[in-house]
């Protein structure tokens, strides 16, 4: 393995921003964007969180971010905003992908989930290629 693709490596899972972000915005939800079809992080990727109004079944919107070098959105949502309920993450896909040159089956991608004891933490992790998705609940 070369030193160049050694170091690499060592940034990705030393950086010192990577520790700085987690110890500064601890979100009882994360998310990680990785680009299966490449094998790297999917950085650069626009997304929205809403939380489902239980009385009228409307999105609302909480947040928007980006996904960092590594692929991940910190400071998603307050430990104090996290309450029970539906919610929604949005990924702007084809914008990533057009980012790129490339073309993707999917425009978007919404990932809608539970959060029955928000006392817990939740990971929710996007594996994306351009012509396929999947998601499951990470720790």
């Amino acid at each position: 393995m070369s030193v160049s693709r050694l170091q690499q490596l060592k940034g990705h899972i030393l950086a010192e921003n990577k520790i700085k972000e987690m110890s500064a915005s601890p979100s009882p939800l994360t998310t990680h964007v990785l680009n299966t079809a490449q094998g790297v992080p999917g950085s650069n990727m626009a997304l929205r969180l809403y939380r489902q109004d239980p009385s009228t079944n409307t999105w609302n919107l909480i947040t928007t971010g980006t996904t960092n070098d590594d692929g991940r959105c910190p400071g998603l949502i307050t430990k104090e905003m996290f309450t029970s309920g539906v919610y929604k993450m949005l990924f702007e896909t084809a914008q990533y992908w057009a980012s790129m040159e490339e073309t993707c089956f999917y425009p978007y991608v919404e990932i809608v989930f539970s959060i029955n004891d928000p006392g817990q933490k939740y990971h929710i992790p996007l594996l994306l290629s351009r012509f396929s998705y999947s998601t499951y609940r990470g720790s």
